[in-house]
């Protein structure tokens, strides 16, 4: 999985499974339970639940990490950053049978809880916490948003979404009581409404109508390299966007105090590899580990990719859609 930040001062995504790389939530912020005749909003967790989630969450992706097995945290992920989790350990657990040579145990600390309050199931809450990583690979400093889902009180705290971000681009969350805001998939009060994201970014990929986006490194930059990338001579590269929402790749959204949002969205794509006559795409032993049949002329990548974005309020046009931060990674591979 990799992850790719927002500005030239912040270096190019290394590959978060090495390291890590929302049913989320159906995003039901507005609906309501009964609960004794009455709809009642409740936090999604306390400190102490939230605590020890970041706690079972870190501890089930240092062992999977380690082993370079799947299965040892597999009921800690979901989502979006579960499907390419467990790609990635199951990539690597074929070329790397002995485990992780190079594990160095991830931690997590100085964690902030941004904890909403809703009605019902599922519920979710995100926890921003500084890591060791940065630290490891001498880039600048990050904070890591992990966003955690859970569909019911039978059920354990999973990671759905996980962003990596610069302290700065971190907005401040609208408060009420205490707690962060959801906002609604509808978003009448946004640019752009969270539910829509995913299938206005997948336009924007494929017909280069930039609309709410304001220009970057996972907007235009990204579009522009996939087009460079096309043109290579012996090579044929072609995109499929798809927007994803439903079940645990929902969309998630909280208010930050100026009136936007700080929503997270997922979408996948395909990215079909063609060789002149005679020749053959060449395929790296981490994506050769999850390929089906086999590379004659021709290989299809599906990736997943998650965004971070920050939505201004409704009224906005042009550059209403900032995306800070992007996190991918190839969860199949078919030959042909």
């Amino acid at each position: 999985m990799r992850r790719l930040r927002r500005a030239a001062r912040r270096r190019p995504a290394d590959t978060l499974l090495a390291a890590v790389t929302a049913s989320v939530l159906a995003l039901t912020a507005s609906g309501c339970v009964t609960v004794h005749g009455e709809s009642e909003l409740l936090p999604a967790a306390t400190k102490a639940e939230a605590e020890q989630a970041l706690k079972d969450f870190t501890a089930a992706y240092n062992k999977a990490d380690k082993a370079y097995d799947p299965a040892l945290d597999a009921d800690r992920v979901t989502g979006p950053m579960g499907e390419i989790n467990q790609a990635g350990l199951k990539s690597r657990q074929v070329s790397s049978p002995g485990g992780n040579p190079d594990h160095r145990p991830l931690e997590l600390t100085d964690a902030k809880f941004v904890i909403p309050r809703k009605a019902g199931w599922p519920r979710w809450f995100v926890a921003d916490t500084d890591s060791n990583r940065d630290t490891d690979q001498g880039s600048a400093d990050t904070r890591w948003l992990l966003v955690f889902v859970r569909g019911g009180s039978h059920e354990v705290w999973e990671a759905a979404y996980l962003s990596i971000l610069s302290p700065d681009d971190i907005p401040a969350f609208k408060s009420d009581a205490g707690y962060a805001v959801p906002v609604a998939p509808g978003g009448t009060g946004l640019a752009v409404a969270p539910k829509d994201l995913g299938e206005r970014y997948v336009s924007f990929l494929k017909g280069g109508q930039q609309g709410p986006f304001a220009a970057g490194p996972h907007t235009t930059e990204w579009r522009a390299e996939r087009q460079k990338a096309a043109k290579r001579p012996g090579l044929a590269t072609q995109y499929l966007d798809r927007a994803e929402s439903g079940g645990d790749f929902a969309p998630l959204g909280l208010a930050t105090q100026d009136g936007g949002a700080l929503v997270f969205f997922a979408t996948r794509y395909f990215e079909r590899q063609t060789a002149a006559p005679g020749y053959r795409p060449k395929v790296g032993k981490d994506v050769k580990a999850l390929l089906t049949g086999e590379v004659r002329s021709t290989v299809t990548k599906q990736w997943v990719s998650s965004q971070s974005v920050l939505v201004k309020p409704a009224g906005a046009e042009r550059d209403a859609v900032e995306v800070l931060g992007r996190l991918q990674g190839v969860t199949g591979a078919e030959g042909s």
